[in-house]
Formats: structure tokens, C-alpha cells, sequence
């Protein structure tokens, strides 16, 4: 029979109305009573009148339940004790209400304390989950993107070959239809002078006769012995090579949706460079990937990310060596003693036991043992997490820039010198993640101090070169975040230093320092999605917002100094611009993408004059891109549907071209003049970019 304890407080009290329960786990709740308990052991608490708060035991009435049966855990009365609790220990109710109320208050109290942490992850939550929906649109994105470029590469192919196949024809029909227009004529004229002759012969007139062998007899001669051309002097062969199946192999593979199932909290890091490390040594760390529950990650392609700093913020120069097997290695110098901070972060969160404490000696000796003791304590390790250094695998592996993006453990990509004799120079650059390596490169900037920068767009970063090609460094983390880049497209040097970034998707323009270092941004809450940027001769920055199809002029603190255009074809307006230039008029250049024209405005934006049409012809385009401005002021324009790079005066008019044979472009876009002359290019479709003499 199931019975119930139950108490009610008088009304004039502060407890809660309801039946309440005393329970073996010490909480208030309506419960079954087991199988083997009795009536008496569950004691019935009822108000009593004129009793305040007094617990009024029923099993005696009238009795006052002022004591707690600590082995039944039951408040009982004076009469309860001298029969079946007789020989339990018991406790004042008072005191027992008042424990149960303390311990309840810290329950609470510790429950109340988890909120903030809640509300800290559900927040994180709600970043990640909004970062992968943006990632998500942004590689549909790009796969529409990339599949139109092919269908305009297949229909743009189907074309030259169509035309190929109507000068051919052309030529072999000519050829074909000449000849037999000859043989037709000597036929036509063997059966006129014939037939003047056959009838002269019929009519048997002697005059006549002699008449005609001196007319038509020589002529006949003439064209008896007159040698013609018999044997067809073309062929008929017209056919088509087309290697369709290895295309369609490669479609099938195309392209792969890259991800992993590790997770930062679940994330370690072992290795001596943990805790310890020698100035002007390298140290290693080896970092290993987990999923949520504890399990290895077997691939690679995470975002890793490693930062050593000291108290003052400078950091160590390192880069990541991704294996490809859920294991990273980032290796790193110090040129300085002291503490610093080792930080290692996984999608910009903190791996297990980060930041670690790393003091940095002048000998291997000096053994950092309190370093080596709170790192262990982090990270759940016995050992500190101190291993000796792996040896590196040979093969692919993609590579990381400590603290940033990417990395190669080769200082300087290799370069590509120009066999042929045209205007290439060298080339920098396949597909890829390291350094040297870049995947849809768009804009292009050259500055006076001999260096060449390159908005690595979807490797979200910017690299740095000298003019003869060197890597020289690269900075750029991936978010949404202001300092990280999301689609880094359009780049500027400014004349204090400064390193201006257009940000596509971010929608803002990023300023950093020549180091590398953030500093502001600009245009937020105004663009739509800025392409290019370029700096006037006040300092004054130039935005190109590709989607509202304007141009906004800021000054470097971010104030709106003037914008112009909209969308549309008239003198000023655009349909897509892209990128920007300025001569030594302070007039502006921008490159109009679907109106296949470039405009030039003053410093006010007052439309001056333009130029192009689409086509493939001189001073034509098919869609152009990056532009540039020399010392005399000729304009030089990427034409990225046709591939190649022009040149035109300040007018407009159409003066040569860059001679690209040897290495065709391939959907060039940004362009710029480096300090020593020399055309650069971001040749996008090819992975690289390219450096061409030019004569100014």
C-alpha cells in the first residue's frame, strides 16, 4: 500500500504550501514509499493551529515534532523517542532545517554560478554556428562562382574552336573552289571555240574554214596544250580530336568540401617546446587533434593557429607543419631571454591546457622546472608533455604561418624563370596554402621600399615578396572579427607605411601596419563589398564597393570625404568595378567589369572621361580588371576575359600590349608598377602572379 509522508505549514509562515516530503536524499518531493516501509515510518506533519511553524507529528496528536531522527531521517515528537526511534540518534529539528537550508542556498548558489558559463558557451555557440553558416554561403559562393568561370572557360572553348573550324574550312574550300572555278572556265572555253569550229567544218564554206583556222585555230592550239590543274590541289579531311573522358573524370572529382570533427577542449599539446627553449634555437611542439569525444582526428586541414608572446606583446617568428594525420608540429625561434606565453588555438579557441608558460634560457642547462611542473598540471601530463622533437616525414604537407595562416618551412618559394624571349620576367606561385602558394589571388600592391603584396583571398591573407621574388612574410587570420580577414581582395600601400586591405565579405577595409599589426578599420556599416583600394595623392584611401557599385573616398581615420556612382551604363555609373588607380593628376581610374570600359574621375568624382567596348580587338575588353598608372601617365589594364594586359595613353587611346605568349594569363586581376618599373600581375587562374618588363 503506498503511503505518503506529508507536512502543511500554517499560513502565516514563509514555507510553502503544498505537501512536503522528508526524504533519505534530503529533498523535499512527493515520493513512494518502498515496498517494506510501514505507516510509522513515514510521520504525517500537519499545521497546528495557534502552533506557528510548530511540525505537529501524526502519529500522536496534539504532539510537537521537535527533534529529527537522524537513521530515519524523519522529524518525530517527545512520544515518537520512547517507542520505535527509542534507539536512533536524533538532532534538533531546528538545527536540521537550518543545515538543510544552508546546503540548499549553496546548491543554489553553485547552480546560479554556472549560468555565466552557460551564457559564455551559448554565445560561442551561436558564433560558430554563425561563422559556418557564412561559411557555407561563402563556399556556395564560390562553387557557382568557379563552375560559372567554367561554363564561360567551356563556352569561350567551344567558341575558338567553332572559329578554328570556319578558318579551315575557309581556307580549303578557297583553295578547292578556285581550282574548280579554273577547270570550269577551260571546259566552258574548249566547248565554245569547238563549237565555233564545228560549224564551220559543216557548212563546208572555204572561206569560212579558212576564216576560222585563222580566229579560233591557234586558240584551240592553246588551249589543247595549255596545263591545267587535274589533281585537286586540297583534301577533304575536317576532324575533331576531343579527349572528353579524362575532362570528365576530372569534373567528377572536382573539387572537395574540406573539414574535421576536432574540437579545441579535446585538443593537446606535447612536445619540449612546451616549457623550455633555447634563444636562437628552434623548438617544437607537436599539437593532436580530437573529435568531442577524446577520439584522434586522422586528417588534416584544421585551423591551427600558435602565437608566442612576451608581457610587452611582441611575438616569436613560427610556422605549422600539417602532417595530414590530425597532428601538427609548430616550430618557432626565440631571440631573447625571459617568460613568454606559448598560446595554441584551434578555430581560434584555446586547446586543452593553453597558454602554457615557456620561459626561454640562453643555455639548455637551465632547466625551467616550476615552468615544466604548472605546464604538466594543465595539461593532465606526467612528463610536462616533454618528447623528443619528430622527425619530419618527407611528402605533401600543408603548412601553417605560426600565429597566422599558413606556413613552409622553405624561407623562399621557388621561381619560375621565363625560357622564352617575351616580356615575362619570372613567376611566383602554384595552388595551395603555404608560403608562396595562394588560392584565387586578387589584388596586387607595390610600394617604394622594393616589396610586392598580394590579397591571397581565400587563404585569407596577405604575402609579402621583394621585387625579384623572395617571400618575405605574411600575415591574416581567418574570421569576421575586426584584425582577421574573411575574403581579403583588394590591397594598398599607404605613404605613412600603413597596409590597406578591401574585405569582401567582411565588408569593411582593414588597416594594418607594415609589420602586419591591426590598427582600424573603415567603411563598416557603409560598403557592401569592397573589391579594390587605393591610396590619392592627400592620403586619402579609394574604396571600390563592387556590389553598390560605388566609389567611396575616405581619409584614413574613417571619415566619409566623398562617394560616387551607382549602378547602371551611363558616364557615371557602374555595373561590377573592380579596381582603382591613381595618376599624377589625382585623377581617379576605375576599371567598370561589365560595362567593358574604364572611367576616369577628378578627386571630387566629376566624370572626366572613358574608354573600352566589349571585344577582343585593340583597346577593346572583355570584362577588365586591375589597372595601373606610370610615371607619363599611361594606363595599363588587366583584360580579364581575354587574358592579356594593355596599354593606353592618359586619353584613353590604345597604345600596346604586354607581350604574355610565352606563359599565357589566365584571368589576370590585380595589376600594379613595382618600384624598379616592372608590370605585376595576379594572374588568379594560374595561381600565381607574374612579373613583365615594361617600357615607359
Amino acid at each position: 500500500m503506498e503511503e505518503r509522508a506529508q507536512c502543511q505549514m500554517m499560513g502565516d509562515c514563509n514555507w510553502p504550501l503544498q505537501p512536503v516530503v522528508f526524504t533519505s536524499s534530503n529533498r523535499m518531493e512527493a515520493q513512494q514509499a518502498s515496498p517494506d516501509s510501514s505507516s510509522e515510518e513515514c510521520t504525517v506533519l500537519e499545521a497546528l493551529p495557534g502552533k506557528g511553524t510548530a511540525l505537529i507529528c501524526s502519529q500522536h496528536k496534539g504532539k510537537v515534532s521537535a527533534l529529527y531522527c537522524l537513521a530515519c531521517e524523519n522529524p518525530v515528537c517527545e512520544d515518537c523517542m520512547k517507542k520505535e526511534h527509542a534507539e536512533h540518534p536524533t538532532d534538533s529539528l531546528e538545527n536540521i532545517v537550518d543545515q538543510q537550508l544552508a546546503a540548499l542556498q549553496d546548491r543554489v548558489d553553485s547552480a546560479k554560478n554556472r549560468l555565466p558559463q552557460i551564457r559564455e558557451a551559448v554565445q560561442s555557440l551561436r558564433d560558430i554556428l554563425q561563422q559556418l553558416n557564412s561559411q557555407r554561403s561563402s563556399i556556395e559562393e564560390d562553387i557557382h562562382s568557379s563552375f560559372s568561370e567554367l561554363h564561360k572557360t567551356l563556352d569561350t572553348r567551344k567558341s575558338v574552336l567553332l572559329m578554328e573550324l570556319e578558318v579551315t574550312y575557309g581556307l580549303k574550300q578557297k583553295v578547292l573552289q578556285a581550282q574548280l572555278d579554273t577547270l570550269l572556265q577551260e571546259e566552258a572555253a574548249i566547248n565554245y571555240n569547238c563549237g565555233l569550229t564545228g560549224e564551220a567544218l559543216d557548212g563546208g564554206n572555204k572561206a569560212v574554214i579558212l576564216q576560222t583556222h585563222k580566229d579560233v585555230g591557234e586558240r584551240l592550239s592553246d588551249l589543247a596544250s595549255q596545263g591545267l590543274p587535274l589533281q585537286p590541289e586540297e583534301n577533304d579531311q575536317l576532324d575533331l580530336m576531343m579527349e572528353i573522358e579524362g575532362l570528365r573524370k576530372s569534373i567528377h572529382n572536382l573539387g572537395t568540401i574540406v573539414t574535421t570533427n576536432a574540437v579545441a577542449s579535446q585538443t593537446e599539446a606535447s612536445g619540449e617546446g612546451l616549457e623550455q627553449c633555447v634563444v636562437g634555437q628552434p623548438a617544437t611542439v607537436i599539437i593532436t587533434t580530437r573529435d568531442k569525444s577524446g577520439g584522434l582526428c586522422k586528417t588534416g586541414n584544421a585551423i591551427v593557429s600558435a602565437e608566442v608572446c612576451t608581457p610587452d606583446g611582441s611575438v616569436a617568428d613560427g610556422e605549422i607543419v600539417d602532417h595530414k594525420n590530425g597532428t601538427y608540429e609548430f616550430q618557432y625561434t626565440v631571440k631573447k631571454e625571459g617568460n613568454f606565453s606559448l598560446a595554441l588555438r584551434l578555430y581560434d579557441q584555446h586547446i586543452k591546457g593553453s597558454p602554457f608558460q615557456l620561459k626561454v634560457t640562453c643555455s639548455p642547462d637551465d632547466s625551467p622546472t616550476t615552468t615544466t611542473a604548472a605546464n604538466a598540471a594543465s595539461t593532465g601530463s606526467s612528463d610536462g608533455g616533454a618528447r623528443k622533437r619528430s622527425a619530419k616525414s618527407p611528402g605533401s604537407r600543408s603548412r601553417q604561418k605560426g600565429v597566422r595562416r599558413g606556413g613552409s618551412l622553405f624561407s623562399t618559394p621557388k621561381k619560375k624563370v621565363n625560357p622564352i624571349e617575351d616580356d615575362l620576367i619570372f613567376r611566383i606561385g602554384t595552388k595551395g596554402r603555404n608560403k608562396g602558394e595562394f588560392t584565387n589571388l586578387q589584388g596586387v600592391a607595390a610600394c617604394s621600399e622594393g616589396k610586392i603584396l598580394i590579397a591571397d583571398s581565400n587563404n585569407q591573407c596577405v604575402q609579402i615578396f621583394s621585387n625579384t621574388g623572395e617571400f618575405q612574410s605574411r600575415f591574416g587570420v581567418r574570421g569576421r572579427s575586426p584584425g582577421q580577414l574573411q575574403r581579403p581582395t583588394g590591397v594598398a600601400v599607404h605613404p605613412n607605411g600603413d597596409i590597406i586591405i578591401a574585405d569582401y565579405d567582411n565588408k569593411w577595409v582593414s588597416i594594418f601596419s607594415s609589420e602586419g599589426k591591426y590598427k582600424a578599420k573603415l567603411g563598416s556599416g557603409r560598403l557592401m563589398g569592397p573589391k579594390g583600394v587605393s591610396v590619392d595623392q592627400n592620403g586619402h584611401v579609394i574604396v571600390v564597393d563592387n556590389k553598390a557599385c560605388t566609389v567611396f573616398i575616405f581619409q584614413p581615420s574613417g571619415k566619409l570625404v566623398t562617394k560616387f556612382g551607382s549602378r547602371g551604363n551611363g558616364d557615371r555609373q557602374f555595373a561590377g568595378p573592380h579596381f582603382a588607380a591613381v595618376n599624377n593628376n589625382n585623377e581617379i581610374i576605375i576599371t567598370d567589369f561589365h560595362n567593358h570600359s574604364v572611367k576616369v574621375f577628378n578627386a571630387d568624382g566629376e566624370f572626366l572621361l572613358k574608354f573600352g567596348s566589349n571585344g577582343e580587338g585593340n583597346g577593346q575588353f572583355n570584362a577588365p580588371t586591375g589597372v595601373a598608372v606610370d610615371v607619363n601617365g599611361n594606363i595599363i589594364v588587366a583584360d580579364w576575359g581575354n587574358s592579356r594586359i594593355q596599354v593606353f595613353d592618359g586619353s584613353g587611346s590604345f597604345l600596346s600590349y604586354i607581350n604574355t605568349a610565352a606563359d599565357p594569363l589566365y584571368g589576370p586581376q590585380g595589376l600594379a608598377l613595382t618600384s624598379d618599373g616592372h608590370v605585376v600581375v595576379a594572374d588568379s587562374g594560374n595561381h600565381c602572379f607574374k612579373v613583365y618588363r615594361y617600357l615607359q
